[in-house]
């Protein structure tokens, strides 16, 4: 079974709710989640926002193929609320988003869908938590810990 690495943010309406009912989801469509972070409260990276962000990750043991699981999540976004998703880099509020970050040691590029998350070594939202649940995953491309990412990240930070 493939092992996913799922990203999860909100900040409308109840997000932890919001967030739990995304991990209820999951199991259900996609596999049994086998560890999950911790919530981390955050503030909106790209847009501006009143509201803030409550994120968090999870590791799923996938009972399909890692497009079908993409699909799924898309589809359980939906379910949860969700009506509009970013384009082009112009992000907004939303009341639950599913990233799928990491697949194995999988390197997906095609229009539909990137594997690894390609934003997932620049955004501290996705790294702590996942580092929390998998600080010793080497990303695939980076061949660098998730914990290296996230020290790395801190380091480009504090200049």
């Amino acid at each position: 079974m493939p092992r996913l690495f799922l990203g999860f943010g909100s900040n409308l309406g109840s997000k932890k709710e919001n967030i739990l009912n995304a991990y209820s989801e999951i199991e259900k469509r996609i596999g049994k989640i086998i560890s999950r972070s911790a919530f981390y409260i955050t503030d909106p990276q790209g847009f501006e926002s009143a509201n803030y962000f409550l994120n968090s990750a999870c590791e799923v043991e996938c009972g399909m193929d890692v497009y079908s699981a993409f699909v799924e999540t898309q589809l359980i976004e939906k379910l949860i609320g969700r009506t509009s998703k970013s384009n082009n880099g112009i992000y907004s509020d939303r009341i639950i988003d599913i990233d799928l970050l990491l697949a194995d040691d999988l390197v997906i590029d095609t229009p539909e869908l990137t594997i690894p998350h390609p934003l997932l070594h620049t955004r501290r939202f996705v790294l702590e938590p996942l580092a929390e649940i998998a600080p010793d995953y080497i990303h695939p491309i980076l061949h660098k810990t998730i914990l290296q990412l996230l020290n790395e990240l801190n380091i480009q930070c504090k200049k």
